[in-house]
């Protein structure tokens, strides 16, 4: 037997499964499953272009080695 998704807007269909799966996603037991759907959404989103300059900025510093390595910071701080 399949659940049902009822919003405002539409209903959808879901298996049994898909809506127990959604259910243990919940971070809160009143979180909304749309607010579930728009996580699963946002995570496969291209990223903008500025997170992909911003990206490609810190492999350049990568292969540059300019960046300052944990074991630097620690050093510098006392740590």
């Amino acid at each position: 037997m399949a659940g049902y998704i009822v919003t405002m807007d539409t209903t959808i269909q879901v298996s049994k499964n898909l809506l127990q799966r959604l259910a243990m996603m919940k971070m809160h037991e009143k979180e909304s499953y749309e607010n579930i759907i728009w996580d699963l959404i946002e995570d496969r989103l291209e990223f903008s272009p500025e997170t992909k300059l911003n990206i490609a900025k810190s492999e350049k510093e990568i292969k540059e080695r300019k960046t300052t390595s944990l074991e630097a910071i620690r050093k510098k701080l006392g740590v």
